[in-house]
């Protein structure tokens, strides 16, 4: 479907994310899209074949395409170690890894390599980035 649109331009309240008001607006157009009856409009592409163009617009000379793609799989969920899970949750109480080593009866550089391979499975590099992660993802056992 061509369209020609001339928008009234966005009025986005002061200190608003763009990228959010894009989304809102974004679903907005979706909903409208949903709307249309199927038969109506003739979306470009062979029939009976899924189209990824979801709009052909074009607004003050310019073409615009919203394209749908359907996402791969989700990202898998990071699974800790019992003894990971264990570590992490010392740390978000703010022990240093010494007192870590103590609690947990282990050398400081076992507990270093637990924290480096939680790094590396979370994608961070402080433990204050990893605590974040960890309770944001609901990544530890209750």
């Amino acid at each position: 479907m061509i369209r020609s649109l001339n928008p009234p331009p966005p009025s986005a309240a002061p200190g608003a994310n763009p990228a959010t008001a894009v989304e809102r607006l974004l679903r907005e157009i979706l909903v409208c899209l949903d709307s249309i009856p199927k038969g109506v409009s003739a979306e470009p592409g062979a029939p009976g074949q899924s189209n990824p163009v979801v709009l052909d617009i074009q607004v003050d000379g310019f073409a615009y395409k919203l394209l749908r793609e359907e996402m791969s799989s989700p990202p898998q969920r990071q699974v800790l170690s019992p003894r990971e899970q264990e570590i992490v949750r010392l740390v978000a109480k703010g022990l240093p890894s010494k007192a870590i080593a103590d609690v947990l009866d282990m050398s400081t550089w076992t507990v270093g390599s637990h924290l480096r391979r939680v790094f590396a499975k979370l994608g961070v590099s402080t433990r204050a980035e990893m605590v974040a992660q960890v309770l944001e993802g609901k990544l530890l056992d209750e």
